[in-house]
Formats: structure tokens, sequence, C-alpha cells
């Protein structure tokens, strides 16, 4: 632990407990010694919570509340007593559901959710708040510099967002900025961290969007793949710094927290010298895309913010994809 008064930082909330990221920070909380407070919407699902009970010290430092993020009086409950809050949890769009009226349906709950949180927390009294945010709130704004690296000082184009029907990069950039409108008014300790695409091995028994980035280049075989840039961040290095910015009292404002920045082509290289046996894309569209800038993370590593090489990072993902026979599927 950082600084003084350490002990009292030691009971923590984390919403939205059993998510893929979320599972990962509450994974090294315990591991910390830490006391940790989940939301979960139903605690009692093992498919989707069980795995929690599993991690080491949870029987005896994790407890689970039954609350989403428009659940004013189940987030205080789960909050109260807390020192510190990790608000990860945030509606993510399913790709093969419509959605009918999305600023309704995933803008509102995400920006409504943040909101609630963080009335909660100065309510009981909290002392800091890390809000996980994503590089969709910093990478979609077309009047950045082309030949510079996006920093904390970049933010997504929310007309933009709209006139492209970009819903996701809309909630998270909208939800953010609720979160500084608030520490503003209200003097609230927030911080909050930009992760770029997150891959990694998973903790929960189902996939999510977020751990199938890499599956798609490695089955199937499609032409024509457009050559985009690819950041990418290792899910247990992103909650070290998710962690690594509540330990640290310096720790102050957003935090880009991305470790490669790679093309797809490249990827799938990479992909094809450690894995050749699996079937890849055999051809690419070298276009211009809104998403080509690389993230700068120099900002997270001067507080000791530290990744794994890429090559590791992709040998456990492709080894999780073939323990959970995600290949097959």
């Amino acid at each position: 632990m950082e600084g003084n008064g350490s002990c009292k930082k030691k009971k923590v909330c984390v919403t939205g407990a059993g998510g893929y990221v979320a599972s990962w920070l509450v994974k090294v909380l315990l591991s910390k010694g830490y006391t940790v407070h989940g939301t979960a919407r139903d605690p009692w699902d093992e498919k989707k919570n069980g795995h929690l009970g599993k991690l080491e010290n949870a029987s005896e430092n994790l407890q689970l509340f039954k609350t989403d993020l428009l659940d004013c009086e189940g987030l205080s409950a789960a909050i109260v007593g807390c020192m510190g809050v990790f608000h990860v949890a945030s509606p993510v769009p399913d790709k093969n559901v419509h959605v009918a009226n999305p600023e309704v349906e995933l803008v509102e709950p995400a920006v409504t959710g943040t909101r609630n949180v963080l009335q909660a927390c100065l309510k009981a009294g909290v002392n800091k708040v890390v809000v996980v945010s994503s590089a969709a709130a910093n990478m979609v704004n077309p009047k950045w510099p082309m030949d510079q690296d996006i920093d904390e000082t970049s933010w997504t184009d929310i007309e933009y967002c709209r006139s492209t029907k970009n819903w996701y990069c809309l909630s998270k950039t909208i939800a953010e900025k609720e979160a500084w409108c608030h520490a503003k008014e209200s003097g609230l300790d927030i911080v909050t961290i930009c992760p770029s695409i997150v891959i990694g091995p998973m903790l929960q028994s189902t996939a999510n969007a977020s751990s199938l980035h890499i599956l798609r280049y490695m089955k199937g075989g499609r032409e024509g793949v457009e050559n985009i840039e690819f950041p990418l961040v290792d899910v247990r290095d992103l909650a070290k710094g998710i962690v690594l910015l509540y330990e640290k009292d310096e720790a102050k404002g957003r935090y880009i927290c991305s470790s490669f920045g790679l093309r797809v082509k490249e990827l799938v290289e990479k992909l094809q010298c450690l894995f050749p046996d699996y079937e890849y894309p055999t051809s690419f569209n070298e276009v211009q895309h809104i998403n080509s800038w690389k993230l700068n993370s120099q900002k997270l590593q001067s507080l000791g913010w530290v990744f794994k090489p890429l090559e590791e990072t992709l040998k456990d993902v492709v080894k999780d994809y073939e323990e959970h026979d995600l290949f097959a599927s």
C-alpha cells in the first residue's frame, strides 16, 4: 500500500464485479489484502459470478451485493463503509441485438449509472473513486493532429459519434464527462482510466465481446480485413493499473492505459508465428480510419505502471481460448 493511512483504504467496492475486467480487479485486490464489496445483478448466478467465490481470499474478504447501476438504494448498501470505489460496470452493446433507441437504451443507463454510483460515494464519505472509462472516450476525435499520439487531453467528439451512430464511444465519453462534472461540483476525489482493447485470459466461464477480439483473426480466414490500428492492453496489466491509481495519492485526472499499438496485419503475423496451425486472414485493406492514432500511456507509466510482453499475452490468450474450447464454437 502507498501513503499514510493505508489501512483505512482496505475496504473497497467494485461495481459489476463478475465482469471480465472487474473479475481480475477483484482478484488483484483480494491478493493485496483488501476487503471487497462487489455489486452484481444476481450474485447467486453461478454461471456469471461463481468464479468470484473461487478466488484466493474470497471466502473471507469478498461480499457480493444484489444491485445494479439504476438501483440507488442497492448501490448505497454496497458502498457504505468503503473508503474506495472502483466503478467498472457499464452497458456494452451486443452487435447481434438490434437496439431501437440507443440514446435511451445504451447511453442513458451508462450516464445515469455513473451518476448514481458517484452520488452513493459522496453520501458514504468515500475517499477516492477510480472510474474505468475507455480509450473510446479519447480516440474518436477527427480534429486531433494525425502526426501526434493521442494523450489524455484528447476527447472523443460527441456529435461526430451521434452522426456516425457510434453508440458505445458516445456512452463512454458522456459517462466520463459526467464523472468529471460530478467531481467539480462535489469535490469528490475521482481518477479515470481509459483502457484500449482489453485482451487476456478470462476468469469467468463464459466469453464476452472484449475477450474475443483476437479469436476473430484466428478463425475463418476472412479476406479483405481492414488494416487498422489495434491498440491492446492485457486485462491483468489493466487491473494492476486500476489499483495503482487508487493507491497512489499523486494520481490525478485521466490516464490512458494501452500497452501496444500495432496494425491488424502485424498482429496476425505475430499470431501466425506463434500458432501456425490456425486459419488467418489472407488479405488486408489499407484504409484511413479515425482510429489510426497511437495511444500514449506515458502518464500512467510515470506512476510505475509496467506491462507484459505482447508475445506472453498472446500465448496466454490462445491457451485460454483452447481451454474454453472457443475455436470449436
